[in-house]
Order: structure tokens, then C-alpha cells, then sequence
């Protein structure tokens, strides 16, 4: 992530996860098909997190800026995880968006925000 707006909201997320007690594995995990923000664990379960941050005042929530071909992308590169990091636990995918305010931040979490198409 390349904007000082996204990288503000993955530190507040991964935080914010730690908090509600999520183990963070990895912060920006790419390979060649792409990235994944946070990589966590919850309880028995890997979590792939996909960080939507967003300025207040924007006429969108953060969340609904991540598009079908988007999620995809997400699935792929979690594959790809999965191939150089064997798990054998159940996986899911979370979405935390980030609405910066002046004086701080808004962030929700959206567990199992979405499954990926077979």
C-alpha cells in the first residue's frame, strides 16, 4: 500500500485486531499474484484481512470498494500462502475498514465478509 492514508489504516487494523485477540502472522504478504494487508490467526482459525481505509467524508463506506475481481485476487493470493504455509485449520476472510477522522478513526470489522468462487 502506497498512501500514507492506507498505511495509517493497516497499523490502526492490525492493531485493533490484536486487541480483540487476533494473533498477527504477517503484514503485507505478496507474491507475484498480489498482497494480502494482514495475515492473523483467531483461535484455530488463519484469517486473511483485507484493510479498507478511507478519509472522513468520502461519499462510500470503505468496504464497498472491494470488487468481485478483487476478491478473487484475495483467494489466489491466499492459495499461494497456503502452498508455502501449510495449515490445516479453517480459513476465512475479514474485512477491517478504516474511516479517518480528524481526531482519530472509525474501524469495524466485518468477519467472513466474504467466501471466494470455487
Amino acid at each position: 500500500m502506497s498512501s500514507a492514508c492506507g498505511r495509517k489504516g493497516e497499523r490502526l487494523a492490525a492493531c485493533f485486531l490484536e486487541r480483540h485477540g487476533y494473533e498477527v502472522l504477517a503484514r503485507n504478504w505478496h507474491c507475484s499474484l498480489g498482497e494480502i494487508d494482514i495475515v492473523a490467526r483467531e483461535g484455530d482459525t488463519l484469517v486473511f484481512v483485507e484493510v479498507r481505509s478511507r478519509r472522513a467524508g468520502t461519499p462510500y463506506k470503505p468496504e464497498e470498494s472491494i470488487s468481485a475481481t478483487k476478491m478473487a485476487r484475495l483467494a489466489a493470493v491466499a492459495e499461494a500462502f497456503l502452498a508455502t504455509h501449510p495449515w490445516n485449520g479453517p480459513c476465512r476472510f475479514d474485512v477491517v475498514a478504516v474511516q479517518l477522522r480528524p481526531a482519530g478513526a472509525d474501524i469495524r470489522l466485518l468477519r467472513a465478509a466474504f467466501t471466494p468462487e470455487a
